[in-house]
């Protein structure tokens, strides 16, 4: 068994992060199933609390409420995983949050709690974790959620393209720089298109101090959800995406194939200077 294939293996330890939903919950049931320990992380305790039910019996949980926005939260995480298991094997940096509307309306607000979540939560994962991994010196593997909107630019969604986009580079940068070392660290950026995950009511956690949300959000509201309720893969299909790519050691996880093409197209636009495509369904 290959260091890769034995990352997710009975008794070794994986952190989610957005375990209380979505992919998180869903790799959460997969690891489990294989007999992992589980630290969940999520910033809702009822989500924590339904995900943790649907675990098999005797499974080792530590369930922990975690604003991955805040960076001493993330450490904690990280601290109380140390405690309870010492080393972390698997990391998902999976936490994430949406907005629309036009880029011109977009509120600072806005700015600062989707990047403070989607991007700054696997900065801090990374932070926390991977130094913490780094003298463990044994294998383990990083996964950063990002999107299909990571490699595309889509009408109404500029903040959350935004957002992927820098996860998708800094877990380039982070691959180039622990492969330097030779780090036993592997990483994964998943960039999965439309799933139904429940982000686009991410809005139910958004910070009070946060509200100021963009006021042409709802323009793009339905096209969004018609986009993600007609997606074919399920966020269980996406885990399972994920367990292949760690197991194969596989840095780029685009389980939709269909949207290779737009990702192409973008870049021949790059390459040809081109005006840009829309390459979103209409």
């Amino acid at each position: 068994m290959s260091d890769t294939d034995s990352i997710m293996a009975a008794g070794k330890v994986a952190v989610l992060t957005g375990a209380g939903s979505g992919f998180g919950r869903e790799l959460a049931l997969l690891c489990a199933g294989r007999g992992m320990k589980l630290v969940l992380a999520d910033i809702q305790a009822a989500a924590l609390d339904e995900t943790l039910s649907l675990l098999p019996a005797g499974t080792d949980a530590l369930p922990v409420i975690c604003d991955v926005a805040k960076a001493d939260q993330v450490m904690a995480l990280a601290d109380r995983t140390d405690q309870r298991f010492g080393a972390t094997h698997l990391l998902f940096n999976n936490a994430g949050v949406s907005v629309g509307g036009f880029s011109w309306a977009t509120t600072e607000a806005d700015w600062q709690w989707v990047l403070g979540v989607n991007l700054m939560g696997v900065v801090h994962g990374v932070r926390a974790f991977v130094p913490r991994m780094l003298e463990a010196g044994t294998p383990a593997h990083v996964v950063n959620t990002a999107s299909a909107a990571g490699f595309v630019s889509v009408p109404g969604s500029s903040i959350y393209c935004v957002s992927k986009h820098a996860v998708v580079t800094f877990s380039e940068c982070l691959h180039h720089e622990l492969r330097s070392e030779d780090a036993k660290i592997n990483v994964s950026v998943l960039c999965p298109a439309f799933v139904s995950t429940g982000i686009l009511d991410s809005a139910r956690n958004r910070p009070a101090e946060l509200a100021e949300a963009n006021p042409t959000a709802a323009h793009f509201a339905e096209r969004r959800r018609q986009a993600i309720t007609s997606g074919r893969l399920s966020a269980a299909d996406i885990a399972a995406a994920v367990a292949d790519a760690v197991a194969a050691n596989r840095f780029y996880i685009l389980p939709h194939e269909k949207i290779k093409r737009a990702i192409e197209i973008r870049m021949r636009d790059i390459l040809d200077g081109r005006q840009p495509t829309d390459t979103m369904p209409k």
